[in-house]
């Protein structure tokens, strides 16, 4: 069994929207196999843990789910796990990172097929794949491909999944054309020579398949008489996924390349009643006494789930023995991240009454209420989800836990950056148990019937009809509005919710841009940076040529051999800013903030190697953070409102009295640099609002108009609370006039008492 095999064959990695860094990968990250099974429509309380298993004890009608409820046992279940109020800004979500206020797919409009994903959009095979990953794609895509059910063409190469990243897939391309489960015809990849976005129409047919001895059974499936001739398009996808697992699991025992593969079923989307077209659609429930008495559409819903659930098992039998020799030996399990989620809530019907298939919550599919927008998510990893690991294998976590997330989890498992300015947050730290784990304040949806955010266990609605408040931990049901007893929480979460975007015509999304200025020029002009056009086929669908604001995602990169400075004369704002210098060490990359200018990251401000912000006494916003890299810096004298993530250098300097106040965290690891001027002045150098996690190194400037007095101690990093300590050599500062101070900490504060 190979854990953690190196991956030894890395194709070219292109520079995207993550980054030019994108192409050195971590060297210590775990870069596990992922496979990612994504249902249709399947509701929070569809699954074993989280009201099935309840039922079963008490003798209630049930949902089989077998396999998935193993998964829970070996992995942990997300309690708190959200998805999207419908179908195609689910998946946009999942796949770019952004919510539905920055993506384009806010909502089930019938022309997202036609230009939902962008080509400048990153999504998950386009970050996988550059980080050496073979990716694979099967189910319900969405997107790039007309609905028509007898001839569909492609309508737009830049919304197929080949077009991002993925390599072998099976998929559905216009949701409408999903809305069977026979459709004549599926689309195909790799394509032969020619075919349009390298992908290709292919037979809904399980004749590759039949007869096949090598093939787990299913319950009622291809070995019965009348199986028809145009398949279960399920049935499909997934012996297409075991394929994938089975060569891919193989090759990665040979090679170390690993794999990811995302299993998007249709299942268990209406329409229900097509099941029974397949022999012995019900056989999984011939013993169970309570299924004749239920409904049709329950039975139907049931039966579909079931049957998607044995699926699951035989690909997670694959991982388990990929040559299918029944020796294990060559088992890719322990190294393999296994995730279970659904796309939304459960709709409306039968099955949700009996069989509670929402676990209790209020509203379905397409509500903003927790029942249109929560959804199971399990996930299984046996290397890092264990009984000795922080979070033990068959736990329940209540942690919040967005779609947009896993995308940003992947990327830092597998070794690459995520892309720039997404609004999900890595879970990686939380799965490996080492790191340290980000975190945004709220989540937000949208929905038909309004919109919400999320933070901690306050929801806030906004409607038509007002603004609702409830407290999701004692208030499960959303039953009880205590929006009249809490105006000032009211009036700051919808600030919050509305800064979102959430209230933007249909079409409004972020916009990318790169700084074109010289040496010098101003951040304020828009002729200093790319324009930004989305057109297909004639059509223009969106365009933003103005100066920055809030809905870019913008980089200031260094392209050339000399260094560059942007000069922002007047407050400049982005949903995410990147800086980095060129390769060369003389092509740094400078912002220098103007006095009193603030410069405003939403998201985030990534600074990269060879980049430096100056803040000149300005300020630096963000509602999440300001990642300094290794080889970048933040430089000067002002205030940072967000938590700061430090692996380069910041330097405290550039005044008389250099100060820097971080309204936020600020975390040091080992590769970090604080450098400080001006110790000795009457307030510390560095003032921290929040924790102060500290590592890396301290370096001091004594500078000519201080003379420290020996043995006296000077307070120079104040904190809410000081959390570790840094990596001097005998915890001592050596200046470099040769001055010596040794490092004293304090629950609070960290002085530097002279030698």
């Amino acid at each position: 069994m190979k854990l953690f095999p190196l991956f030894l064959a890395l194709t070219a990695i292109s520079s995207l929207w993550c980054g030019p860094g994108v192409s050195s990968l971590i060297a210590d990250a775990p870069r596990p196999n992922i496979l990612y099974f994504y249902v249709d429509d399947m509701g929070w309380g569809s699954i074993g843990p989280n009201g099935q298993a309840d039922r079963r004890a008490k003798d209630l009608p049930s949902v089989r789910t077998p396999n998935l409820d193993q998964l829970a046992a070996q992995g942990l279940n997300f309690t708190r796990g959200y998805g999207c109020h419908v179908c195609s800004p689910a998946r946009s979500s999942q796949q770019s990172g952004f919510h539905q206020g920055h993506t384009f797919a806010d909502r089930n409009d019938p022309d997202n097929a036609k230009k939902a994903m962008r080509a400048d959009d990153i999504l998950m095979g386009d970050a996988l794949s550059a980080a050496g990953y073979v990716t694979g794609y099967w189910g319900k895509w969405g997107y790039g491909g007309s609905k028509d059910q007898a001839n569909p063409v492609i309508d737009n190469v830049q919304t197929l999944p080949t077009s991002h990243g993925y390599r072998h897939v099976l998929a559905e391309l216009h949701h409408v054309r999903a809305h069977t489960f026979f459709q004549p015809t599926l689309w195909s990849a790799p394509a032969s020579a020619g075919a349009v976005g390298g992908i290709e129409l292919v037979p809904n047919s399980m004749a590759r398949y039949q007869g096949r001895p090598d093939y787990p059974a299913v319950p009622a499936l291809q070995d019965h008489a009348g199986y028809p001739k145009t398949a279960y398009c399920d049935d499909c996808y997934a012996f297409a996924a075991l394929d994938f697992v089975r060569d891919q699991g193989q090759n990665y025992n040979r090679s170390g390349q690993p794999f990811f593969g995302l299993l998007a079923v249709q299942i268990p989307h209406a329409p229900f009643g097509e099941i029974e077209r397949l022999p012995e659609w019900d056989k999984a429930y011939a013993d169970d006494p309570h299924y004749a008495n239920l409904a049709d559409q329950t039975r139907q819903w049931a039966a579909m789930v079931t049957r998607i659930d044995a699926h699951f098992g035989n690909i997670l039998a694959a991982l388990e023995d990929p040559n299918n020799d029944g020796d294990k030996s060559d088992s890719l399990a322990d190294n393999t991240l296994v995730i279970f989620q659904s796309d939304n809530g459960g709709p409306g019907g039968k099955n949700l009454i009996e069989l509670d298939a929402n676990g209790g919550l209020r509203g379905t599919k397409g509500s903003i209420q927790e029942g249109g927008i929560r959804v199971p998510l399990l996930m299984r990893w046996p290397a890092m989800i264990h009984d000795q690991s922080p979070l033990k294998a068959g736990t329940d976590v209540d942690r919040v836990v967005d779609v947009t997330d896993l995308l940003p989890t992947f990327c830092e498992l597998a070794g690459v950056e995520a892309p720039l300015s997404i609004d999900g947050v890595s879970l990686a730290p939380t799965l490996t148990g080492s790191g340290r784990q980000r975190t945004r304040d709220f989540i937000i949806h949208e929905a038909g019937n309004g919109q919400s955010i999320i933070r901690g266990t306050q929801k806030l609605v906004r409607t038509k009809k007002g603004l609702e408040l409830y407290d999701l931990q004692s208030d499960h049901a959303e039953a009880n509005d205590i929006a009249a007893a809490h105006p000032e929480l009211v009036k700051e979460l919808e600030t919050l919710l509305l800064g979102e975007r959430v209230d933007e015509p249909r079409g409004f999304a972020n916009t990318y841009h790169h700084w074109t200025g010289k040496d010098g020029a101003s951040t304020s002009d828009p002729a200093n940076w790319s324009d930004y056009r989305y057109a297909n086929a004639g059509i223009t669908y969106m365009t933003d040529d103005g100066a920055p604001q809030l809905s870019w995602t913008a980089r200031i990169d260094n392209k050339g051999d000399h260094p560059n400075t942007a000069h922002a004369d007047r407050d400049v704002e982005f949903l995410g800013l990147a800086i980095r210098g060129g390769a060369s060490k003389n092509a740094a990359q400078s912002l220098a903030l103007g006095p009193n200018v603030n410069l405003t990251g939403r998201n985030e401000i990534r600074i990269g190697p060879n980049g430096a912000v100056k803040l000149n006494g300005g300020t630096i916003s963000t509602l999440r953070w300001i990642e300094v890299q290794a080889e970048g810096a933040v430089e000067g004298t002002g205030t940072i409102e967000g938590t700061v993530y430090n692996e380069g250098t910041v330097s405290v300097a550039g005044t008389d009295r250099p100060r820097l106040n971080i309204q936020g965290d600020y975390h040091q690891p080992d590769q970090g640099t604080l450098s400080l001027a001006g110790v000795g002045q009457t307030q510390p150098a560095v003032q921290i609002a929040g924790t102060a996690s500290l590592a890396g190194e301290l370096v001091v400037a004594t500078g000519d108009r201080f003379k420290p007095i020996p043995g006296r101690s000077y307070v120079v990093i104040t904190a809410d609370r000081i959390k570790g300590s840094f990596s001097n050599p005998e915890n001592e500062v050596v200046c470099a006039d040769g001055t010596r101070f040794t490092i004293e900490y304090s629950d609070d504060h960290v002085s530097l008492r002279s030698r």
